[in-house]
């Protein structure tokens, strides 16, 4: 017998998974706030050079002729965003005349900002235009840092403390850094706090994850990890939608983080994972959360005749082997976790890279940045809507692997979509935009279906190490998806070709993994590894079988191998 059927004896999917499930996605919708806040909050606005200073005509410097006799124009015909002219140039406002051999200089008295749509973002405050516009590209670096070594951090430190001691950690320290990134004023205060935010994505992300799918019964899972990416896109509206009502970057800052106190007080509430305590010799505590768990799905009776000796009837044959986890190297010794953890490696890496590169900036696409944001959420629902009913009639591998494989053909052919035409043919731009937001759909849906797919691949023993690693790798992708970007400086088709191929690659190692649905959670390496050798046997037994018929119909065999 296997710890689901525990779970099913319990009340399978009842009250308490459906309470347990919705107070650790709730945190999760906000997160995905803090994600993409940088769309927002570092939004470059238009822009041009402030007038001298010590000009006698500085103080008309908002008029538009005035405009034009200081700032030179640039290709497009808007004000040149980096530079001046040394004197201003008069003459300019007559018809007829150019500016060419006029001397210019950089913004040496700063910036004017058009403040219409943006009244305040950290480009803004710290003048991260021109020679500092790399600075803003930063933080985010920073961040995705952050959520790097999170990964590193926290899923380590779950494999050996349970699942709530982090979570709850989590909560807490993003509520205090983001408000704190909200109060103070440097940039370098800024990137610190940036920093601990992103570390505690992957704390929450990970150890939430794991929680749901390790209380849930082997039939209720697809659904509760599907249910997370669909809170993903929920905090993406949400994000839109406050970010379109509180313009002020320092404003929303705090509004997505305050919520995260209140995550932070009522999740002591939340129990340990039993499996995580029962595999640390805690059986007493987890019968204790088991008879809570049996009350609240009205199994009160059942739950109080549990006993340590009756819980370890469910898992003895699976916890038999169990042993002290305490290296990563732990994800590559034996061929079977070896196998899983090279393929998602690729997999999270590429799918990362991909979806970071068509997400994060979302100004680039020359539409209203609140409606490019909607669209990105939107499209999320249908997409994984399809992801939800294939992994739960198809499998989980052919669900990753065909939403990888499509995401990466649309953004190569992307490329070939101009950005631009004569004023008679259709808008290009939105063209892109609608092509962009159904591979970023795509990508989205694979993403969260790797996170439920990389939960059941690993055996309990090792899962949150595991998520970890390979968030690590997600990570990693994370910050190749800017140096993927500016390779755009050499040459336009190189950061679709790059992302594309990363996706189609991705799917096609999502191919070598094994299936897992409607199939129990592993618990130990050893099982882990029992069960691959079963498998392997059972294939072969079937071609041996398959063999001795077809040589008893008189067949060859050598002629059935041509």
């Amino acid at each position: 017998m296997a710890f689901t059927d525990l779970l099913d004896a319990l009340g399978g999917v009842g009250r308490f998974q459906l309470v347990y499930t919705a107070l650790l996605l709730l945190p999760c919708s906000l997160l995905a706030c803090h994600n993409f806040l940088q769309n927002f909050t570092a939004a470059v606005p238009p822009h041009h050079c402030q007038g001298p200073a010590n000009h006698a005509a500085a103080t008309t410097n908002a008029s538009r002729a005035w405009l034009r006799a200081t700032v030179p124009l640039d290709q497009l015909g808007a004000p040149e965003p980096c530079r001046r002219f040394t004197e201003p140039q008069w003459a300019l406002l007559s018809p007829n005349t150019s500016s060419q051999g006029a001397a210019t200089e950089g913004c040496k008295d700063g910036w004017v900002y058009d403040r219409s749509v943006f009244p305040s973002t950290i480009v803004m405050e710290w003048d991260l235009v021109c020679e500092a516009r790399t600075l803003r590209d930063l933080a985010q670096s920073i961040y995705m840092a952050g959520v790097l070594v999170g990964a590193a951090v926290f899923g380590s430190v779950a494999d050996r403390l349970g699942r709530k001691v982090p979570l709850v950690w989590s909560y807490l320290q993003l509520a205090v850094s983001g408000s704190a990134t909200a109060y103070f004023g440097s940039f370098g205060a800024y990137c610190v706090f940036r920093f601990l935010i992103g570390m505690t994505f992957s704390g929450i992300i990970l150890n939430s994850l794991s929680l749901v799918v390790e209380w849930m019964p082997t039939r209720g899972r697809t659904v509760a990890g599907v249910l997370l990416g669909y809170s993903f896109t929920l905090g993406q509206l949400i994000l839109a939608g406050v970010a379109y009502l509180i313009r002020p970057w320092r404003w929303l800052q705090f509004a997505v983080s305050v919520p995260f106190l209140i995550f932070f007080l009522y999740s002591w509430w939340l129990p340990e994972s039993s499996r995580w305590l029962l595999l640390h010799g805690k059986s007493q505590l987890a019968v204790q959360n088991l008879r809570k768990v049996a009350a609240m799905n009205g199994r009160k009776e059942e739950g109080e005749r549990l006993t340590k000796e009756v819980v370890r009837s469910y898992i003895q044959s699976e916890f038999t082997s169990v042993r002290a986890s305490n290296s990563v190297l732990d994800l590559f010794r034996t061929p079977a976790i070896r196998k899983v953890t090279c393929c998602l490696m690729v997999v999270w890496f590429s799918n990362s890279m991909a979806y970071y590169g068509l997400a994060m900036d979302l100004q680039k696409f020359g539409l209203s940045v609140y409606l490019v944001q909607v669209l990105f959420g939107v499209i999320d629902i249908p997409a994984m809507l399809v992801a939800t009913t294939t992994m739960i009639y198809v499998g989980r591998r052919a669900t990753v692997a065909s939403f990888l494989i499509l995401a990466g053909l649309m953004v190569i052919a992307n490329m070939f979509v101009p950005e631009a035409l004569p004023p008679p043919s259709p808008d290009m731009q939105t063209l892109r935009t609608a092509q962009a937001a159904l591979g970023k759909g795509c990508l989205a849906s694979s993403f969260i279906c790797v996170y439920l797919f990389t939960g059941e691949l690993y055996p309990t023993e090792i899962r949150q190490k595991g998520m970890g690693f390979t968030s690590v790798n997600a990570r990693l992708g994370g910050l190749a998806a800017p140096l993927v970007t500016m390779l755009g400086e050499f040459s336009t088709v190189l950061p679709p070709v790059g992302f594309g191929a990363a996706s189609i690659l991705a799917g096609l190692a999502v191919c070598f993994l094994a299936e897992t649905r409607n199939v129990p959670l592993v618990e130990t390496i050893e099982a882990m590894e029992r069960r691959v050798k079963e498998g392997l046997s059972k294939k072969d037994a079937e071609e041996k079988s398959e063999e001795i018929s077809l040589q008893q119909l008189g067949a060859s065999p050598l002629k059935e191998t041509i």
